[in-house]
């Protein structure tokens, strides 16, 4: 190493040592959630009969996704989803303000900063045995909300063993506490920006209970870059959207929601494909057509966008903003790939003012409903 790389280098460790002193080490922080999952009856198209994304009255093909009938459910479903309550009691739900108005059908989203600890107490007021399992974070098998045999020759019962307790299906009107810690391998890593996003979901029954609607997600900033809140420092907006096909024909609330909702509950045949096709709702956080609201930002704000996928194998999105670009591991784009149970974490500094379309690219998703728009004001 020659003498003037030496003393750069060590330049910048004095700059760095001196900026630790500054800020200071982080003070790690228990951050305590009491989340519940609550059954609903969600509204994917409430602007219905009208589409805003057109102005007009919904269409034909519009209406096989919408439109309740004697052999369509339309579009009005008996979901669970995860709420956030004030406390233990589990009888007040936590206020939501204007911030949160983007996250539609998502769990509450769940901050935290390298080095904290998250605590979730769960209620589990469905008619369902779930819970949650988080991916990224630090956990132990009583915190991992899955429920599998550990022993991979032979399962533990058939060893005589009993399973160990996972919090993965917590009994209808049962409680659980879950006990999640955010070390470094959880946050930003050398290419992240200050903060990126993890999922968390049931995993019971996967395939089942996250077309039942719970889904969530967790934010975590990187050590000494977050606000007391554990959002970071460095952004202004935080918008979290989750591209999903809810895929119905899925959902154990199928048959519950046929009786329902449906106007002949006895004609309907649910190996139709037609039926089927009716049951898939393309949607950005539980929205269909433009029923998405809240992705509203200012001018020159900046804006952290954590984009989510979730789902099947037609689980394949694009998402596209009109008007603005963004920046997405230090590289320019206006359009990112999502696949299922992957996140990416994209920046913009919006200097176009008006309202634009932010949708999935993929012609057959926009066509189902997979499709909104973004507000930038002055």
């Amino acid at each position: 190493m020659t003498h003037r790389a030496s003393s750069i280098r060590e330049t910048l460790r004095l700059a760095f040592a001196i900026l630790g002193l500054l800020v200071g080490p982080a003070v790690a922080v228990e951050r305590v959630h009491y989340i519940a999952a609550d059954e609903v009856v969600w509204d994917f198209a409430p602007s219905y009969p009208n589409n805003p994304i057109t102005g007009e009255a919904f269409g034909k093909e519009e209406l096989e996704f919408l439109r309740q009938s004697k052999d369509r459910i339309g579009r009005k479903y008996l979901k669970a989803v995860y709420r956030e309550y004030t406390d233990a009691s589990f009888t007040t739900l936590k206020a939501k303000g204007a911030a949160d108005e983007h996250q539609g059908l998502l769990g509450p989203i769940i901050h935290a900063e390298v080095g904290d600890t998250i605590t979730v107490v769960f209620r589990n007021n469905t008619k369902l045995p779930v819970g949650i399992h988080p991916h990224g974070v630090f956990y132990a098998k009583a915190s991992e909300g899955a429920h599998y045999a550990i022993d991979a020759s032979s399962s533990d019962r058939e060893k005589g063993r009993a399973m160990p307790e996972t919090g993965a299906h917590v009994a209808p009107k049962g409680q659980y506490t879950y006990h999640w810690e955010v070390p470094e391998r959880a946050g930003p890593g050398p290419s992240d920006p200050s903060s990126l996003v993890w999922l968390y979901h049931a995993h019971d029954h996967e395939g089942v209970d996250i077309y039942a609607g719970l889904v969530g997600a967790i934010v975590v900033t990187r050590s000494g870059a977050a606000k007391p809140d554990g959002t970071p420092k460095d952004v202004d907006r935080e918008l979290v959207t989750l591209f999903m096909i809810f895929e119905e024909n899925m959902s154990p609330y199928l048959d519950a929601n046929i009786q329902r909702f449906m106007g002949s509950p006895k004609a309907v045949n649910k190996k139709d494909a037609e039926f089927k096709e009716s049951n898939k709702k393309h949607s950005i956080n539980g929205f269909l057509y433009g029923n998405l609201d809240g992705l509203t930002m200012r001018r020159g704000e900046r804006v952290r966008w954590y984009l989510i996928g979730l789902g099947n194998e037609t689980d394949i999105h694009t998402a596209r903003w009109h008007g603005n670009t963004a920046l997405r591991r230090g590289s320019r784009t206006d359009t990112v790939e999502l696949f299922p149970a992957t996140t990416e974490v994209v920046d913009m500094r919006p200097d176009n003012v008006g309202a634009w379309l932010f949708h999935c690219h993929v012609t057959d998703h926009m066509a189902g409903g997979m499709v909104t728009r973004y507000l930038v004001t002055e």
